[in-house]
């Protein structure tokens, strides 16, 4: 998918290298999407979290653990892909920019969340709500409703997922004194509030399809994402975790990008 991408903004930046000023460079920037904007939290993330990463069973396979990457290579790869961001922002307008240090902050802050609250699931969830958020702002230089909703569906939709995920470490986090929102609630219950999140995000689509004026594709898109959320739902149980991973990665993987194809099918071809 990455590199899809990166091909896709190379035509893309091909297409307006002729604007002149500093549009293309603001385009070539975001070229690399996943090195501007999904490294940085990525791997501070799995920097910050090493030790506790190499005490759990389930994640001391990981790179960081096993010493197959050295910290300073994480650090340097974080310092260079927030510069990029930094540029990338800049290069776009002013509030990008002014805003800029809040989502860098919630980048850092969020590694250390399951330490001290179990809230961590949402501010997870409100880090990446900002993308939608920050796309729009980018494009228009202010912020618009509409991006809130939106970004307000991410949050409860990453958030969500998150629990799920979280559900599979109860024990190890119970036991290390980590937080989160099955250890504070029990697994039962946490499923149960992933499962409410994921419905108050439906019926935040379904406002977005009336305040934006969408059409039947858009309408289509989103059912299928509620059926692809039914199914992440009923695959899993607190008696049953051995499908988290597809429950809470697989099938979310494709989740936003449903919602992107019939949104879009539905700007370009219902006009």
């Amino acid at each position: 998918m990455y590199w899809h991408l990166h091909k896709d903004g190379r035509r893309i930046y091909e297409k307006y290298k002729k604007l002149g000023g500093r549009m293309p460079v603001s385009v070539a920037i975001g070229c690399d999407p996943a090195t501007v904007v999904g490294k940085p939290p990525n791997v501070l993330n799995r920097y910050i979290d090493r030790k506790i990463d190499a005490k759990n069973p389930r994640t001391s396979g990981r790179h960081l653990p096993k010493g197959i990457v050295k910290g300073y290579e994480v650090i340097v790869l974080s310092t260079v892909s927030f510069a990029l961001l930094t540029v990338a922002a800049y290069m776009l307008n002013p509030l990008c920019l002014e805003l800029l240090p809040l989502a860098i902050a919630l980048f850092i802050v969020y590694s250390f969340t399951k330490r001290f609250t179990w809230l961590c699931h949402i501010i997870l969830g409100i880090t990446c709500g900002g993308a939608p958020v920050g796309a729009w702002i980018a494009v228009t230089g202010k912020i618009g409703w509409p991006s809130i909703v939106l970004g307000a569906v991410v949050m409860l939709w990453v958030s969500g997922f998150d629990i799920i995920y979280g559900s599979q470490d109860y024990e190890f986090d119970k036991r290390e004194g980590l937080f989160s929102i099955p250890v504070r609630f029990g697994v039962k219950n946490a499923l149960i509030i992933s499962k409410v999140f994921h419905i108050i995000a439906i019926l935040l689509l379904l406002y977005l399809h009336l305040i934006l004026h969408r059409g039947i594709l858009y309408l289509i898109g989103v059912t299928i994402v509620a059926g692809l959320l039914y199914v992440e739902h009923s695959i899993v149980s607190p008696k049953n975790l051995s499908n988290v991973k597809i429950a809470s990665y697989n099938i979310n993987e494709i989740v936003s990008v449903i919602l992107f194809i019939f949104a879009a099918g539905d700007i370009f071809l219902m006009r």
